[in-house]
């Protein structure tokens, strides 16, 4: 069975293996993402040809003894692409390392000479067998040499992909997307965004039915997102919701078509100038849309005035025009669009810059037209470093236009700038638990209590599950004994510091050549209760703001905030003017008794550097003697 660690160690192992290859060659990042993600959609399709075929066949009728023979249209039904054999992933592995002694012919008739044909021609293939797909597969194979496009088509046959199964492979292809946002510039990185801000969206917005708009659409992560959310729920995605996107950038639309394919999912994608949100309704959705998700570009400029005027969706008229009849800023333009395509019941979230939730000018006057809708639903404030190419902070935007009479007038105000998980010195993330959290308050705010306790249930039931596993009495009885999770934090703390203590005598008693594999098993073992401590401490913060499930306003992180409250603060929805500051809480650290141990501890490293450094030294004289 795949665990996480096998996951995330098999996505590592292929992203270094596929980025050496790079790293060798002479192509840039940006000439090597596409084909690269093209060879993980052709594995990821042959994976899932492979397995609905199996039931295909299981399930085939006979007449007279006879089994009729599989055809396209048995995959079609699976929400499955039929691929050729010459499109076969298989295939494709065992040919000759000389393709011109094959005699192999493309689908139009040439002779094909070169691996890079070889592959051109079956994503042609498979092009032609699905109408969603065509003219958006990578054909630039040819620029590859034969050797360097052998090895990659060998890194991505790893059977482990076919052991932890397709949906995995989607995750792979996302993780690649994510370090291929990190490497290429393109845009600004606008065609990838972060999974926690994607997640936060659709996590509030909930979707399960109807038509879904971005129309800013990227590499399509809204979508991905949603079907996730929707299969979940045990519904299928493609039977319950209409996926409509608009990208202006091609290349980035072709990267959506083929991150909604790897995850199963059909949709409508259009680009090029057509596609242009500031003067386009492409798909003639305005007041159509049952959800609208969105990471538009912030502060665009230079945007005709008089086209974006006669595109209409501008329920609350045009922002400022400067003397050149452009639009200076871009920001209200989005905003009043994603309002504006949504119909009488439908819902909007969207990234935006955080500088337009207190903009002044016309930008004012249309937020308070906004703001008296009593549509605006939600606000949610983000710390920096949450994009990959961006160190701005950002804010989520979200629309009811079916709120319940009894939330008309409120707006509640979240900032979750001191709330976040560091995964290194560039980047930042909410990881599952803080989505999940950060998802109860609103919750709460709605009124849907059962999902709260349901939350709360669930880190009970994962603590209990991993005390019992350890057979610790102390954390069992801590979660047995009360409501609340402080005494489970405090439980796994203590165990926490006690294997430390232990690590560290295992160590220091261990032969030199047993020490490194020690030091891995305890790492091992902290690493797992470090694990468990994270739930606890999550579960806790949760827990002492909300107790059982009740919302109230929590200094520094949540206000529910009436329309007249927003009218005095001059119709800003910066939440960090709402919310307040939070006392600085005592950590609990002795500062003096903590620096003595630091000074100690640097001593001791330092005494460790120079014996090695002799012993360097020592070795050295042996062997230039």
């Amino acid at each position: 069975m795949a665990t996480a660690v096998n996951i995330k160690k098999l996505e590592n192992d292929l992203w270094e293996s596929a980025d050496l290859l790079r790293a060798g060659s002479k192509l840039t990042s940006n000439q090597y993402c596409m084909p690269v993600l093209g060879l993980l959609f052709l594995r990821y399709a042959f994976s899932r040809y492979k397995l609905v075929e199996d039931e295909i066949i299981r399930n085939l009728p006979s007449r007279g003894g006879r089994v009729r023979p599989v055809e396209a249209s048995d995959f079609s039904a699976k929400s499955a692409i039929f691929l050729p054999r010459e499109a076969q992933y298989a295939w494709l592995v065992n040919l000759p390392s000389d393709i011109a002694s094959a005699n192999l012919v493309s689908m139009d008739g040439h002779a094909m000479k070169s691996l890079g044909e070889v592959v051109n021609n079956a994503m042609a293939l498979v092009e032609s067998q699905s109408l969603q797909l065509q003219g958006v597969l990578p054909r630039s194979y040819t620029d590859f040499p034969d050797e360097l496009l052998g090895e990659l088509i060998r890194i991505f046959n790893n059977d482990a992909l076919d052991k932890v199964g397709g949906d995995v492979i989607g995750r792979i292809y996302e993780y690649f997307l994510n370090k291929f946002a990190k490497n290429i510039a393109q845009d600004d990185g606008v065609f990838f965004t972060p999974k926690s801000l994607v997640k936060m969206i659709v996590n509030i917005l909930e979707p399960s039915r109807g038509m879904l708009l971005d129309p800013a659409a990227g590499s399509g992560g809204m979508f991905i997102q949603t079907g996730d959310f929707v299969h979940a729920s045990g519904m299928t995605a493609n039977n319950s919701m209409t996926f409509y996107g608009q990208e202006k950038v091609e290349y980035n639309a072709n990267l959506c078509l083929m991150n909604m394919a790897v995850h199963g999912l059909t949709g409508i994608i259009k680009s090029g100038d057509e596609a242009n949100t500031f003067y386009h309704d492409a798909h003639n959705l305005n007041g159509k849309c049952d959800y609208v998700m969105a990471n538009p570009p912030f502060n665009v400029d230079k945007v005709k005035a008089e086209g974006a005027e006669s595109a209409g969706r501008l329920p609350f008229g045009l922002p400022a025009v400067n003397k050149n009849k452009e639009i200076g800023n871009g920001n209200y333009l989005w905003i009043s669009y994603f309002y504006s395509y949504l119909n009488d019941h439908g819902r909007a979230g969207f990234v935006m810059a955080s500088s337009s939730t207190d903009s002044s000018g016309r930008d004012k006057d249309i937020r308070e037209q906004l703001v008296r809708t009593g549509h605006v639903d939600c606000m949610i404030s983000v710390s920096n470093n949450f994009f990959y190419t961006k160190s701005l902070p950002c804010s989520l935007w979200f629309f009811d236009k079916g709120k319940s009479a009894d939330r008309l007038d409120k707006v509640l105000f979240i900032d979750a700038r001191n709330y976040y998980t560091v995964v290194d010195r560039t980047l930042n993330e909410w990881t599952e638990w803080q989505l999940k959290n950060l998802n109860a308050i609103v919750w709460l705010y709605r009124g849907e209590v059962d999902k709260y306790q349901a939350l709360m249930e669930e880190y009970r039931v994962t603590l209990r599950t991993y005390a019992e596993k350890t057979d610790n009495t102390a954390l069992t009885e801590a979660l047995t004994s009360n409501s609340d999770f402080a005494p489970a934090r405090q439980a796994l703390e203590d165990m926490l510091k006690q294997m430390r203590a232990a690590a560290v005598s295992a160590v220091e008693t261990a032969l030199r050549k047993e020490k490194k594999k020690i030091q891995s098993d305890w790492d091992g073992k902290q690493s797992e209760v470090n694990a468990m401590l994270t739930v606890a401490k999550e579960a806790d913060w949760l827990f002492s703001k909300f107790g059982e499930g009740e919302y109230r306003d929590v200094l520094g992180l949540c206000k529910l905030a009436s329309l007249e409250d927003i009218k005095e603060k001059g119709w800003s929805l910066t939440p960090g003017a709402y919310v307040g500051v939070a006392p600085v809480e005592d950590d609990g650290v002795d500062f003096k008794a903590r620096m003595v141990e630091i000074h100690q501890e640097l001593l001791k490293l330092q005494e460790e550097s120079n014996q090695l450094m002799d012993t360097i030294a020592k070795n050295w004289e042996e062997i230039v003697e």
